[in-house]
């Protein structure tokens, strides 16, 4: 899994849910693996890295043994998209603080905005092989 980075996400988040099946549609080379950041697997990745989990809540972006939140984390994964997306990275000459400012207010609105899922959608057999066990 060395050659993969890791998207930790809210798995009780719609918004959080579409993020992660945007970023399979665009991530032909399935550069990307993920986990729900409930999960068990979730959490064992955050002790690996020494990361505390009570200040981690949405997206978490895990790319050679370093992590990153909120506006980085986003910016990482478009980094790596197909299509038109990596242009997004320019968005990072935007102070840090300012980029973190806007992903807080969507982030903390999240569940107001999108809602929580009613169910678990149960993936096929080759999105599961996407997810880290």
């Amino acid at each position: 899994m060395a050659d993969k980075a890791i998207v930790l996400f809210d798995g009780v988040c719609n918004l959080c849910n579409w993020s992660v099946q945007f970023i399979i549609k665009h991530d032909p080379n399935a550069y990307f693996k993920f986990a729900s950041i409930q999960s068990p697997a979730g959490q064992r990745l955050l002790q690996k890295l020494r990361v505390n989990p009570e200040g981690i809540d949405s997206f978490v972006f895990i790319e050679k043994q370093s992590w990153s939140v909120r506006s980085d984390a986003a910016l990482g994964v478009a980094k790596h998209l197909s299509g038109i997306w990596p242009v997004l990275t320019v968005l990072r000459v935007i102070s840090h603080g300012v980029r973190d400012w806007g992903y807080d207010i969507v982030a903390e609105n999240r569940y107001k905005w999108f809602g929580k899922p009613n169910s678990c959608i149960m993936p096929s057999k080759e999105l599961l092989a996407r997810f880290v066990e």
